[in-house]
């Protein structure tokens, strides 16, 4: 089945016609989906500002991301849950929403910076955990991260102003 027919199948289901036309759910969902990205992409932003050797200078990394990975999980996750359900109510204006899809790549590409700095360069954590210079591996991943996660955050915001025509 062909993406489009895909979305436009969902479209026509009762709960999502009910979601989109509901003058509470769908606001509220919105409403948790913002709160949820502020909460991860701010714990996201501490962790990629020590990457890069600017902030929390005094704290080990692995400490850090020992406290910071759970809230981080958790804000993600609630953030993952809330934006499937927006797309679900209205899987047609999200279709040919350009910024949705860049969104979308964004984050892709910025769970793949992360998993390649934690299967790299993280390994080697032990040999410069407190120092506060870091590895060339690690500034990069957290200069990549700040820069993904930013445009993660623009794109999305700017769905709800897509002024291009839809597909």
């Amino acid at each position: 089945m062909p993406l489009r027919q895909l979305f436009q199948w969902v479209d026509t289901f009762p709960s999502s016609i009910a979601l989109r036309e509901g003058s509470v759910a769908f606001p509220l969902l919105l409403t948790v989906h913002v709160v949820s990205m502020c909460l991860f992409a701010g714990l996201i932003m501490m962790m990629d500002f020590r990457l890069l050797g600017v902030g929390n200078l005094k704290t080990p990394l692995s400490q850090i991301q020992r406290r910071l990975f759970p809230w981080q999980a958790t804000g993600i996750t609630i953030n993952a849950i809330t934006g499937g359900i927006l797309v679900y109510a209205q899987p047609m204006r999200y279709y040919g929403n350009i910024f949705f899809w860049t969104k979308g790549v964004m984050m892709a590409l910025a769970f793949l910076n992360a998993m390649v700095f934690h299967y790299s360069t993280y390994h080697s954590v032990a040999r410069w955990d407190s120092d506060s210079r870091m590895p060339f591996g690690a500034k990069m991943a957290g200069a990549i991260g700040l820069v993904l996660w930013s445009l993660v955050i623009v794109a999305g915001r700017l769905i709800a102003y897509n002024w291009f025509n839809p597909v």
